[in-house]
């Protein structure tokens, strides 16, 4: 969208913050950079320039503005629409994959070269991958600066630095400001006074419905992984360098989010994924104009806009969950679900919570016995069937994966079918096009509302939904009076 100068003049001038995000302006005169909704009086528009991301503005020479803090605004949602190798780059870099392996890491796992991969990032986001995974340590350090009271020497490190003068450096030309005096201006308020507890604001596009999104992740919970409580759901995190319990509160204008990290290097990748997991990058106002365009869907979009897809923080967590829950209820999807952990989960701490576990690794679930297991034997077998695909590395669900790659190969296990591949495209991959034609709440949504509900009708129909008919699904889904549409009250 940057190239398109008079749209983003347009963005500009309106404060619309449907595209922070999209795209960054640069001052010439002030040679700062800032979000599209920032409050102060826009420049002249011949003094204006629009990079693609913030790493590009930076690289450019421009500092980020004080009074919108364009390091926080939403991801663009391309990155998750999306499918290509920029967006698969851009997803990997939000989960560190450069601060853990390094440029060389992330193409390998792009399957390209690292010359492809950083002219590919560079052509299109002016900005390459360390470049990018700068940015992204610049705000990490921040948030920590102003959200802690840990010692500067801990909080560079724990963003990703790899010295404390980089780390200073990189402060002072990003924000203008040294490490001490960023801490200085930040709001008075009280800090977290446990090591790794952070309480933080994670920002979204409007409008945002909290229904399904909430009510479905608590209503599937696994006990001992997930709950919801005081207003919040909860659950643990399996992190690159250690676990977390993570607490998210849906907010008028933003999710609070209060992370415990046993290692706060890993507090980028846990904010990624939380973000993943409650769609939050998502554009409501494209989703939803487009699905309003069929009549049959338009009062459902209507009566609540802005509903969000639920995902999930751990993919491969999640396509053993979707084996466990073939052909069962939701509660006992869960006890199943339930069992698998109390007996294979690594035990946590969760002082005044009720978490227990981390979910078990793949690596974990190779071992277990599937005899074990109380479900008939066809589904044991396919269980142990997906266990052994990502455990070899036969089979990839991470943020980098390829989305058509990956529905072959779980298409192609046995005892997976059309329905188990769509949901975990749909919660697992991010696929936002991803569909459920023969998933039987959908067909009786479908027919309630006077759509085609037979599985290929359905599919001809949903044509006219594309490329956001995950976004259709819950629409449709939320027709039906099931806990998983309701926002919990306790």
């Amino acid at each position: 969208m940057h190239t398109d100068t008079e749209r983003c003049l347009r963005a500009v001038q309106s404060k619309d913050a449907r595209f922070d995000g999209w795209f960054y302006t640069a001052v010439l005169t002030t040679r700062i950079y800032c979000r599209p909704s920032c409050p102060v009086v826009p420049p002249k528009p011949e003094n204006m320039r629009f990079y693609p991301s913030a790493a590009a503005a930076q690289q450019a020479g421009f500092r980020a503005c004080k009074r919108c803090r364009p390091d926080a605004s939403p991801g663009s949602p391309e990155w998750n629409e999306r499918a290509d190798l920029v967006a698969r780059a851009m997803r990997l870099i939000a989960d560190g994959i450069v601060d853990r392996e390094g440029v060389p890491g992330l193409a390998a796992r792009l399957g390209y070269s690292t010359r492809q991969t950083e002219r590919q990032l560079l052509a299109e986001l002016g900005a390459g991958p360390l470049a990018l995974a700068r940015a992204q340590r610049a705000q990490t350090a921040r948030l920590l600066v102003e959200t802690t009271a840990l010692p500067m020497a801990e909080v560079a490190f724990a963003a990703g630095f790899a010295s404390i003068r980089t780390f200073n450096e990189t402060v002072r030309e990003v924000f203008a400001l040294s490490p001490t005096e960023l801490r200085q201006r930040a709001r008075p308020g009280p800090r977290a006074a446990a090591p790794g507890a952070l309480a933080l604001r994670l920002p979204f596009r409007q409008p945002l419905n909290p229904d399904n999104l909430f009510g479905h992740l608590a209503a599937t919970a696994v006990p001992g992984v997930e709950e919801w409580r005081d207003g919040a759901y909860r659950r643990t995190l399996r992190l690159p360098y250690g676990h977390g319990i993570v607490a998210l509160a849906p907010r008028p204008d933003h999710i609070d989010c209060r992370l415990s990290l046993t290692d706060l290097r890993d507090l980028a990748g846990a904010i990624a994924r939380c973000r993943r997991m409650l769609d939050l990058d998502a554009d409501p106002e494209a989703v939803d104009a487009l699905l309003h365009e069929d009549p049959l869907l338009a009062p459902l979009v209507d009566k609540a806009p802005g509903r969000r897809v639920p995902r999930t923080a751990d993919a491969e967590e999640f396509a053993v969950r979707a084996v466990l829950g073939q052909q069962v209820s939701t509660a006992a999807a869960r006890t199943h679900a339930g069992r698998l952990v109390r007996a294979h989960g690594e035990r946590v701490d969760d002082p005044g919570g009720g978490l227990s576990h981390l979910f078990p690794s793949t690596a974990t679930l190779a071992h277990l016995d599937p005899e074990s297991l109380a479900m008939p034997r066809t589904r044991r077998a396919t269980l142990t069937g997906v266990i052994a695909a990502l455990g070899s590395g036969a089979l990839h669900l991470g943020v980098g994966s390829d989305r058509d790659e990956a529905r072959e190969r779980l298409a192609a296990l046995p005892g997976i079918g059309p329905w188990t591949v769509e949901c975990i495209a749909m919660r697992a991959l991010g696929d936002p096009d991803a569909f459920t034609p023969t998933d039987l709440g959908l067909r009786r949504a479908a027919a309630g509302l006077g759509l085609p509900h037979t599985p290929a009708a359905l599919t001809r129909h949903s044509a006219r939904w594309r490329p956001w008919r995950a976004y259709a699904v819950q629409y449709l889904w939320a027709t039906d009076d099931h806990p998983i549409n309701h926002l919990p009250t306790n």
